[in-house]
């Protein structure tokens, strides 16, 4: 996976209550992966960050006004270095725009009370590069951090129980500058174990006891045996959990039992445009977060294509001449609002 999904394996999962199969994950992931490019094509942009150097025309050869770059689909998030004609040009001596809500930002325009100009240089092609934050937003969540030190090669990093919680297969997370996607999970050893009088083999049996309930977190999922579990609520040293979670079955265990969590992700290094570096144990670790209605539309995209691909795409509603495919109710009005809310509009481009 080279680059990131605006929704999660898990949260279509929770939606469709699929069971934890190699087969479904892999359906769940091709659906996940469509859906992204839909919406982004629905809405002409990219919503995640990308970190590199890109190369523009000098705008007058292009019979536009000399000190206005329009980026067109490079919208930029920030700018770390502008050069143009092979002459770096200060911060303070161009704009963002729109300042009013960027970013993300649109063109990029000369202080015209500065002595700062866009050259073309030996020629007007690709005299320009901008070196940023390409991408819609950069907008982050605090997680909690990573379990363990990280080389600069490793795949598979360690986190805590905050991070556990809050991240799934597709997600786009920052440690330090280097951003890397979760391509898969494992479980890791807690170092916890099944305290109190155990488990019994019913639903009604939701409390578990642990030796310490700072070790877990809220929306974790947890591996007993061969049960899983939803850990809801956590109360001192014991967690209120959802019984055979995520399509696995009730069983009974016995005291002592170890608990384990999928903390150790498999991830790609170095994802867009950063480098791999190496990491300190307890280094934070950050969310990117897509904007809320573009996640749902991805959601609701894939649920679809899912249940379509159920029923051979053959779902329908009405009969005769007034037989229908059902892709899903409301997802049209999604999408519309979705565009409107969120979608990249056409400029007029004028001599």
């Amino acid at each position: 996976m080279t680059t990131p999904w605006l929704a999660t394996r898990e949260e279509i999962k929770a939606e469709l209550d699929v069971k934890e199969t190699a087969r479904s994950n892999a359906r769940i992931d091709r659906a996940l992966a469509d859906a992204t490019e839909a919406v982004h094509g629905l809405c002409h942009r990219v919503f995640y960050p990308v970190q590199e150097t890109r190369y523009f025309d000098w705008p007058n050869g292009q019979y536009a006004r000399p000190w206005r770059l329009w980026l067109d689909a490079n919208e930029l998030v920030s700018v770390t270095t502008l050069t143009s004609g092979g002459v770096t040009i200060a911060a303070s001596d161009y704009f963002l725009e729109p300042n009013a809500y960027g970013p993300p930002y649109n063109r990029i325009e000369i202080d015209l009370d500065s002595s700062a100009a866009f050259s073309s240089g030996d020629t007007h092609q690709r005299a320009i590069s901008v070196t940023g934050l390409f991408g819609y937003s950069n907008d982050e969540t605090t997680l909690g951090a990573t379990a363990e030190t990280l080389d600069a090669s490793e795949t598979g990093i360690d986190v805590d129980a905050t991070t556990s919680a809050s991240i799934g297969v597709g997600s786009l997370l920052r440690i330090d500058s280097e951003r890397v996607i979760v391509t898969g999970r494992t479980q890791l050893d807690t170092g916890q174990t099944l305290g109190g009088a155990g488990l019994t083999n019913v639903n009604s049996a939701v409390t578990v006891t642990v030796q310490s309930g700072a070790a877990f977190a809220a929306g974790e999922s947890i591996l007993i045996d061969g049960e899983r579990m939803r850990v809801d609520d956590i109360a001192g040293n014991t967690l209120v959990v959802t019984r055979a979670w995520d399509g696995s079955t009730i069983a009974a265990h016995s005291v002592g039992a170890p608990i384990y969590a999928p903390r150790t992700l498999t991830v790609t290094r170095g994802a867009l445009g950063t480098t791999a570096a190496t990491h300190s144990t307890s280094t934070t670790v950050y969310r990117w977060d897509p904007p809320g209605p573009v996640r749902q539309l991805c959601v609701g995209e894939a649920v679809t294509s899912l249940l379509q691909g159920r029923s051979g795409y053959a779902r329908t509603a009405g009969s005769g001449e007034y037989e229908r495919e059902t892709t899903g109710r409301g997802l049209k009005d999604l999408r519309e609002r979705v565009y409107v809310s969120h979608g990249r509009k056409a400029r007029t481009r004028a001599v």
